[in-house]
Parts: C-alpha cells; structure tokens; sequence
C-alpha cells in the first residue's frame, strides 16, 4: 500500500465580480467553507495557474466577463494506503466531488509519496 497527493482542478463560477483578485478570493472562500463543511480541512485550495499561449509564463486561470468569472482552483489532498496511481484518484475525486457538488472536477497530477522514516 502506498500513499499520494493527487492535485486537481476545478472550474468555480463566480457572479457579480468586477476584479480578478476578488474573483479569486470569493472562489477560494467558498470553495474552502463547502470543503469545511464536510470536516475536510485537509484538502488545500489554491488558485491554479494557465501557461501563456504566446511566451508560456504562468499566469492565474482567472477569466472575467460580464461581471462573471470562471477561476481554476487547484485543489490538493493526500491519499493514503491505497493499491495504485488510479485508486489514489479514484479516492481523491470521489471525496472532493463529494463535498464539491455540481463542480467540474479533473484530476491533473498524481505523485508518490515517500515513506516517512519513524525516529
């Protein structure tokens, strides 16, 4: 049995905002009181990060239109004592989806954990 961090993405609508910071802001807050709700304080919420299509640099996966945003939240928990990489995701959809209802949800990486040594 082995332990991960799955990351995922989210796509959070967000209404009613004029500015990408407080898109940002209102999506990380709700997305984290929902997770809190369900006593999953464990999964960290972040903003995610889109590559430039013309130089490549990382900039925020904000996109406001209409005083309507959709921001990429990337979303992180560890996973632990499961059989592989694809029940490690399996575990890490299922919960979050589970908390983050009627929210896009994809699962974008998957790491081994090392064992950690016990003095």
């Amino acid at each position: 049995m082995s332990d991960y961090l799955v990351a995922m993405e989210a796509a959070w609508l967000v209404r009613d905002v004029e500015e990408v910071d407080d898109a940002i802001g209102v999506a990380v807050s709700e997305a984290g009181k929902r997770l809190n709700q369900q006593d999953m304080d464990y999964v960290e919420v972040g903003v995610g990060a889109t590559p430039c299509p013309a130089c490549g640099e990382p900039f925020d996966s904000v996109f406001v239109a209409a005083d309507t945003a959709l921001v990429g939240l990337q979303l992180e928990m560890k996973v632990f004592n499961v059989e592989s990489t694809q029940h490690a995701r399996r575990v890490a959809k299922k919960e979050v989806g589970g908390a983050l209802r009627d929210v896009p949800l994809k699962v974008i990486d998957t790491m081994e954990m090392e064992p950690e040594e016990e003095d």
